[in-house]
């Protein structure tokens, strides 16, 4: 039984997959898809269940990471990857930009942050360079990953296809890294910032995985748009909606595209930036989709009768699906 599961970060995500796999450290496969914010403001409130990525995996004793991704370069995405890397080293890193490009990207002063979405930016460029560095340094193998027809046998019945971003857009993103390191100063260099951070989420992996006949899609942030450039089939038993369910996280055409019987939304309780929006709920209700939450959102009647849970978890067998929030100890 493979074990796939949305942590309960507040307004990011991270998401754990266990499969089961006598090749792998304890007969289990385990592979961690970004992890949260590492502010702890994020957590400062966790009435909803909220816990750092860290700190889950600490309790639900993980001992081994097999590999470690990270979607997209945004703190709500990355940052909570170093405290998980310092905790247990993953033996593998996956992500998009050339795999030695870290090394290109200076530090930057947090005097760039003018604005909060700005100085969450910088974090997470600095977090990622600091984050890689570590990697290399302990032996992690970092790798690039792009768009492809390659399917990944990730381990016994897991496999794992990339379908965006492409070499292209990796090409243009680089681009835009070297905009903030090349900037003639300060101003510029925010600027640089503020564009690349806009368009950061178009930029994200989009993962199709399948095991014993399950497929599910991961997209990081990528929002309606973003699918545009996907001529495959993109039907999925389970969907993780793009950017945190806000309005343009997806559309009818793309729900038939999908076609998805559950979906879940990584919103955070509070409604940020208009995520868990209540139009978008609706349609993938309408379409037939069970939804469920990472968090706690108030959004009735789509969340009535959330209890606070640390984490939604699917568990994946013979090709039955069967969905259960992991509920804090205490909550009625």
């Amino acid at each position: 039984m493979m074990k796939l599961t949305f942590i309960n970060v507040g307004y990011g995500e991270a998401i754990l997959i266990e499969c089961p796999d006598p090749a792998f450290p304890g007969g289990t496969f385990t592979m961690l898809i970004d992890a949260g914010s590492a502010e702890a403001d994020e957590y400062a409130d966790n009435t909803t269940g909220r816990i750092p990525a860290a700190r889950f995996l600490k309790e639900r004793e993980v001992d081994h990471l097999d590999l470690m991704v990270n979607s997209h370069i945004h703190e709500d995405h990355l940052c909570g990857l170093l405290p998980v890397a310092k905790q247990i080293l993953p033996r593998r890193f996956w992500q998009s930009l050339s795999a030695d490009f870290w090394r290109q990207i200076p530090h930057l002063s947090p005097s760039l942050a003018g604005t909060s979405s700005i100085h969450k930016q910088v974090c997470a460029i600095n977090d990622y360079r600091s984050l890689c560095s570590r990697l290399e340094a302990e032996g992690t193998e970092i790798s690039s990953i792009v768009a492809s027809e390659q399917v990944f046998p990730l381990c016994q019945n897991l496999t794992l296809q990339v379908l965006a971003p492409s070499q292209m857009q990796v090409d243009q993103l680089e681009q835009m890294f070297r905009d903030v390191c090349n900037a003639p100063d300060e101003e510029a260099c925010r600027i640089a910032v503020a564009h690349l951070d806009g368009a950061m989420n178009n930029y994200s992996l989009i993962f199709l995985l399948e095991y014993d006949g399950v497929r599910i899609l991961l997209p990081g942030d990528t929002n309606r748009d973003g699918y545009d450039t996907i001529a495959g089939d993109l039907a999925a038993h389970i969907f993780k909606v793009g950017h945190h369910s806000q309005l343009d996280g997806a559309s009818p055409e793309l729900m038939d595209r999908i076609r998805p019987e559950y979906v879940v939304s990584c919103a955070s309780s509070d409604c940020r930036f208009g995520s868990a929006h209540p139009e978008i709920l609706q349609m993938m209700d309408q379409k037939g989709a069970k939804l469920f939450f990472s968090d706690c959102p108030h959004v009735p009647p789509y969340t009535d009768a959330l209890q606070p849970h640390q984490a939604v978890e699917f568990a994946i067998s013979r090709g039955s699906i069967t969905p259960r929030y992991l509920v804090c100890q205490g909550a009625t």
